[in-house]
C-alpha cells in the first residue's frame, strides 16, 4: 500500500505543507512526547499571552516532529486548531478533534493525533507550572 491509497487528500497536504514547524525560541511552554513502538518523537512550543481583557491567548504555536507522515500531519493541524485561540479553548482539544479536521485517518494511526494534543497538554502545563513559580518567586 503506497502513501497516496493510505491518507486522503487533507492528511497528504498537511504532510507535504505542514503548517508552524519550528521552534519559538521564547516558548513559555514546551511539551514533548515520544512513542517508543513507532519511535514518533514531537515538540510542542507555545506561546501564550493576555489580551486587553486579561484572557489568556495562545499567540503562537509550532511543532517539531521526527516520525510519519501521520505524525506530521497531526502536529500540523493541532496548531491550526489551537493558534490564536483562548486557553480555556485550545485546553478542549482532544485526539478526536484533530482526527476530524483531517477528515480521518487510519486506525493504525490514531494514535498519532493522541500524542499531538498530549504534546499539547504537556506544552500548557509546562506553561501553568512556570506561572506558579513566578507567583511563588514573587511572593
Amino acid at each position: 500500500m503506497n502513501l497516496v491509497s493510505k491518507y486522503n487528500k487533507k492528511v497528504l497536504k498537511e504532510f507535504t505543507n505542514p503548517k508552524n514547524m519550528g521552534e519559538i525560541k521564547n516558548a513559555n511552554g514546551i511539551g514533548k512526547i515520544g512513542n517508543p513502538t513507532c519511535g514518533d518523537i514531537l515538540w510542542v512550543y507555545i506561546k501564550v499571552e493576555k489580551d486587553k481583557k486579561g484572557e489568556e491567548i495562545l499567540t503562537d504555536i509550532k511543532f517539531k516532529t521526527f516520525g510519519c507522515a501521520a505524525a506530521i500531519a497531526t502536529s500540523s493541524m493541532i496548531t491550526k486548531l489551537a493558534k490564536g485561540k483562548k486557553l480555556s479553548e485550545v485546553e478542549k482539544i482532544n485526539y478526536k478533534d484533530i482526527v476530524d479536521a483531517l477528515g480521518g485517518l487510519p486506525n493504525i494511526k490514531i494514535h498519532c493525533s493522541a500524542m499531538a494534543s498530549q504534546a499539547l497538554k504537556k506544552a500548557i502545563e509546562d506553561y501553568k507550572n512556570k506561572i506558579q513559580i513566578k507567583k511563588r518567586v514573587n511572593y
